[in-house]
């Protein structure tokens, strides 16, 4: 299974962040601001979300009580899957987003206002223009252009793609709608811009199976580019094929040119407080989010410990996705020490 390796970093007033580097709080500021915001977030859905009043309440939880950041309640991800969970009313519901399933046969269904929608594509495009810069470059999406032509609800897939695309332009599908290689569409592109930065992104497992695998059974070439690959899900269906992200990185080189691919780790519950991967092999949590590692009786794991995932976002308000714990597998490896220069 892939283990995501987590270095932390930490935060302020969400009004007040997004002029501060996403990565320039020392792990002391950062605790102290995701406690607060954390707080705030608990009162805000307990007041505002029947459903999440009624847990807490289930759970005796006493939300006057001061509290480590640790204490504070978390909901099992799947919750999303069963039940319709929000903090809005219905004619305040700008956009429904799905989870893609792949895990199971339910899709979670996260409901957003116009501004919890706007404030998650703003931290998005502040995290990533750490990584990648603020100039569009002419992007590559792996993906059919069937996948964005649904206006209501959006599938994780969907999100990614219209996320992303902020720091694109020229935007160019290599797949048709059977998932099948645009050749025409993808030789025009790599030769247009053949001497420039490009943007390539698209989810893991399409990439994988749909272009790379692809491109080298037909034994398609094509000029080698230069630029960023950004990737993310479908990770449980690469490793059962024995596909690890060393793997995954020498076939991108190989086959397209690209050595900068930027792997990360996100989930449509908290859309905008994703996890991007350094150069050195960690994912780093901005000023916007953090990460705690639980053992199976949900006690804390020490650091270099391999354990269940629980996510801290700070992001939602119009559904209660603040505090999260997931299903994947992760270890804490330091706190403001990596070699990349993020704290």
């Amino acid at each position: 299974m892939f283990t995501h390796k987590f270095r932390k970093i930490i935060l302020l007033r969400l009004d007040k962040l997004t002029n501060i580097h996403p990565f320039s709080l020392d792990k002391h500021k950062k605790r102290k601001n995701v406690q607060e915001r954390l707080k705030y977030l608990n009162d805000h859905h307990y007041e505002n979300c029947v459903e999440y009043k009624y847990i807490l309440d289930t759970m005796g939880y006493d939300r006057f009580e001061p509290k480590n950041l640790e204490q504070y309640p978390f909901l099992h991800v799947d919750i999303f899957k069963e039940h319709d969970i929000k903090s809005i009313k219905e004619k305040k519901i700008f956009k429904i987003m799905n989870s893609s399933g792949t895990s199971g046969t339910n899709a979670s269904k996260i409901y957003l206002d116009k501004k919890n929608a706007k404030t998650q594509t703003k931290i998005l495009k502040t995290i990533v223009a750490d990584f990648i810069g603020k100039t569009r470059m002419p992007m590559l999406i792996v993906d059919s252009e069937l996948s964005v032509k649904t206006k209501s609800k959006f599938s994780a897939r969907t999100a990614g793609i219209l996320g992303f695309s902020i720091f694109g332009k020229d935007h160019t599908f290599a797949l048709n709608d059977k998932l099948e290689l645009n050749v025409g569409v993808l030789k025009n592109f790599f030769q247009k811009y053949i001497n420039q930065p490009v943007l390539v992104f698209g989810f893991t497992y399409l990439i994988w199976e749909k272009f790379l695998e692809q491109l080298n059974r037909n034994n398609i070439k094509l000029p080698k580019l230069n630029g960023y690959l950004i990737h993310g899900g479908g990770w449980k269906k690469l490793i059962e094929k024995k596909v690890d992200n060393t793997t995954f990185k020498k076939r991108v080189r190989d086959t397209i040119g690209i050595d900068n691919s930027i792997n990360y780790y996100g989930m449509i519950e908290q859309t905008g407080s994703i996890y991007l991967e350094c150069k050195y092999g960690f994912f780093h949590t901005s000023i916007f989010s953090d990460i705690l590692i639980r053992k199976p009786d949900y006690s804390l794991s020490i650091q270099k410990e391999i354990g269940i995932v629980q996510t801290i976002s700070l992001l939602p308000t119009s559904y209660p996705g603040h505090n999260l714990i997931a299903d994947d597998l992760g270890e804490i490896i330091a706190e403001d020490k990596c070699k990349c220069g993020r704290l």
